[in-house]
């Protein structure tokens, strides 16, 4: 399996909301979707296998490039496995980052799938996704600063290490708080992210802009 190139800013939206889907994903900022069971609840859509062969089709039928969808319950392999093969090129099998969902994703990684480990909350895990070899690791930004700590300056010791062990690993950063999270940690150099529909709303209100575009309307006139 090729590594997923480098590419200057890498943007999926973090939801389960299909109407969501559809005010976002045709806007071209978007490479795909991320979700979780958690996800899927506040949406109200079941965490069946079966519905979510139905969403997936939804979210690809907009021409996404990737859907990260979590695997769940005690047999991760053989959900991962179901899962990656709804759309085997565009699905990554989202696991926790522990023991078990290290061994599903070590198993799952030799047939083939995409892995997204998740979960992250400390910069050592993220040695052990590089060791690994996966595609991404998902570090929860505004969990980290909940627990008191400066989850910035976490994430960019993660991104840090990953630099200089010259790893293809990509650190998805989510839990962003709010839209100042991004340029903050671009200006690191970390470059993907996962955001909810209510930052991605937040990145277009700048009133300034609102204020000069209507005035540019009145010029008109």
């Amino acid at each position: 399996m090729e590594p997923i190139a480098p590419m200057a800013l890498h943007l999926l939206l973090d939801s389960a909301d299909v109407n969501a889907w559809d005010a976002w994903l045709p806007t071209g900022l978007f490479a795909g979707v991320t979700t979780n069971p958690t996800l899927l609840k506040r949406a109200a859509q079941p965490c069946r296998l079966e519905h979510l062969h139905g969403l997936a089709d939804r979210a690809l039928a907009h021409g996404v490039q990737e859907l990260h969808l979590q695997a769940w319950g005690s047999d991760l392999v053989g959900c991962g496995r179901a899962l990656a093969a709804i759309a085997p090129e565009r699905i990554w099998v989202k696991l926790p980052i522990t023991r078990h969902g290290l061994d599903a994703a070590r198993t799952l990684q030799q047939e083939g799938c995409r892995i997204t480990l998740t979960a992250c909350y400390e910069p050592q895990q993220v040695l052990l996704a590089a060791a690994l070899g996966v595609d991404y690791i998902a570090p929860y930004l505004g969990r980290i600063s909940d627990l008191g700590r400066d989850g910035h300056a976490e994430l960019i010791q993660m991104q840090r290490c990953i630099d200089a062990l010259g790893s293809t690993l990509r650190l998805l950063v989510a839990s962003l708080r709010g839209p100042s999270d991004l340029p903050r940690l671009a200006a690191e150099g970390l470059n993907t992210f996962t955001i909810s529909p209510a930052i991605a709303e937040g990145l277009f209100s700048v009133e300034a802009t609102e204020a000069a575009a209507a005035q540019f309307e009145r010029d008109a006139l």
